[in-house]
């Protein structure tokens, strides 16, 4: 069954194909993918997959559906289609839809012996307010067994961990004057920023070393002359987890608060994108997704440990349900992500080699589960002492 999953992967390679350079081609930013949804969807519906379009009330997000009809654990792999304001699909997205769309059509044609329901979720977004933010908090993933995706990447990379991430906006407001004739009837609100910026930096040293607090000026003034009495900070503030994450945010706001005091400003704090929590990798699901990839002819000594200290809504999955992230290879190393090189990686040749290998290790890795038993007793027993540990 195995070869037959591949076979079906195989048989449809220039489908999915076209659909990734479509959508690259096409590229739609966070929530206005309309057309990636529709041409994923298209491919689902017409492999026996049940599409519901609009989960949560998001637009371009979208629910497939493949019921074996009889009992069996249930399996998701999960789409992002979203791309990048004037890079396009610099992150490879138009790669990771058609890639999800792929396993799910490859692992639908064993349900017939193995029994169980396979998922594919269209999540949009993930590069600003994620889709499955919304989804996870709405419970959309909650009666999952595993949850699966793959990212392309310069090289091949085991699921690991991602920071916890908060993007907060604070908006100061002051009072204009004239900067040169009357600068004393002013508040300047720029000043506000810029000494919230002086705080924060002095709060580094006392930071771990897993903290990432970077931010801009997103609106400071209008002229030299007159004195802001509006000006915006915009900070993504990352942690290793959201438990450590949380007290580091309360000294952030707390150099804004100050700041405010200073200048005599009035301080509205608000979030501008939504939070992501860590990422939960789950341990014996990446093993069994590792051991596919080496299967399908990929040397042990070129899947690396997870590196890098980003941030991804995939986070938000893991903590709802066994999950993993790799990474696939579909460029030369030093090409990174959110470049042109990238986004010219991604609608390559080798870009469509890591769909095809990344889709047929989380297949197969799909249809290990749907017929061993034991192997989702200790993927569920080590989300369950994961989420003891937690509380």
């Amino acid at each position: 069954m195995k070869q037959t999953i591949q076979e079906t992967i195989d048989s449809r390679k220039m489908n999915f194909y076209e659909i990734s350079q479509y959508v690259g081609k096409n590229p739609e930013l966070g929530h206005e993918e309309y057309l990636a949804c529709e041409a994923l969807t298209k491919e689902l519906r017409e492999n026996g997959f049940n599409v519901t379009v609009g989960t949560c009330g998001l637009e371009t997000a979208f629910e497939a559906v493949y019921d074996s009809g009889k009992p069996g654990p249930k399996i998701a792999f999960m789409a992002e289609y979203d791309a990048l304001p004037e890079l396009g699909h610099a992150c490879g997205h138009n790669l990771i839809g058609t890639t999800a769309v792929a396993a799910g059509v490859g692992l639908s044609q064993a349900l017939s012996e193995t029994g169980g329901t396979v998922y594919v979720y269209g999540t949009p977004a993930e590069e600003t307010r994620g889709g499955k933010v919304t989804m996870a908090d709405n419970g959309v993933f909650d009666h999952l067994d595993v949850a699966m995706m793959v990212h392309p990447y310069d090289r091949h990379e085991e699921s690991g961990s991602s920071l916890a991430m908060d993007a907060i906006q604070f908006d100061f407001h002051g009072k204009a004057a004239h900067a040169a004739a009357s600068p004393h009837e002013g508040i300047n609100a720029l000043d506000a920023v810029i000494q919230t910026f002086n705080s924060i930096n002095a709060l580094r040293e006392h930071m771990t070393s897993d903290v990432r607090i970077h931010g801009i000026i997103a609106e400071g003034g209008q002229a030299a002359n007159i004195v802001p009495n509006f000006a915006r900070a915009q900070f993504y503030v990352r942690a290793a987890t959201r438990a450590g994450l949380d007290p580091v945010l309360e000294k952030v706001k707390n150099c804004a608060k100050g700041a405010a005091l200073a200048t005599g400003a009035k301080l509205e704090t608000s979030f501008y994108e939504f939070s992501y929590d860590d990422m939960n990798t789950n341990k014996t699901l990446s093993t069994i997704y590792k051991d596919n990839t080496i299967e399908l002819g990929i040397a042990k000594e070129e899947i690396h440990p997870k590196q890098g200290g980003g941030s991804l809504d995939m986070g938000n999955v893991s903590q709802v349900v066994p999950s993993i992230h790799p990474y696939v290879k579909i460029t030369d190393e030093g090409v990174a992500c959110h470049t042109h090189g990238f986004q010219e990686a991604a609608m390559s040749e080798q870009g469509l080699e890591g769909l095809l290998l990344g889709a047929k290790s989380m297949a197969l890795t799909g249809y290990d589960i749907l017929t061993n038993a034991d192997l989702l007793r200790q993927i569920k027993k080590e989300f369950a002492e994961w989420t003891l540990h937690q509380a």
